[in-house]
C-alpha cells in the first residue's frame, strides 16, 4: 500500500516550492508549522496538486487549510490514500 512519509513530503516541498534559507527540512519537522518552515498556503497548494496527481487522490481544500504541520498534512494525505485503496481493492 502506498503511504506518504515525511521524507517523501519534504522532497515534494523542495521540488514544488523550494527550501528557505536557514530551514533544515532534514530535521524533526513533523510538528513544526508550515509557516515556520517557510511555506505559505500557495506552496502547500502546489505540493497538494502534485500529490493528488501522483497518488490519484482528491484532498478537501478546507482540510488542507486546517493542516498546519507536516504531521497533520501527512495524516490527511494518508487517510485519502487509504480510502482510495479500500475503494479500488477487489472484494475478497
Amino acid at each position: 500500500m502506498d503511504r506518504l512519509d515525511i521524507a517523501d513530503l519534504t522532497t515534494l516541498l523542495r521540488e514544488c516550492a523550494g527550501e528557505g534559507e536557514g530551514v533544515d527540512l532534514d530535521g524533526d519537522v513533523l510538528d513544526t508549522l508550515f509557516v515556520d518552515l517557510g511555506y505559505d498556503s500557495l506552496a502547500v497548494l502546489q505540493t497538494t496538486g502534485r500529490i493528488e496527481r501522483d497518488y490519484g487522490i482528491s484532498l478537501d481544500e478546507e482540510a488542507i487549510d486546517d493542516a498546519e504541520t507536516p504531521r497533520q498534512y501527512l495524516d490527511l494525505v494518508n487517510r485519502a490514500i487509504d480510502a482510495r485503496t479500500l475503494v479500488t481493492s477487489p472484494a475478497a
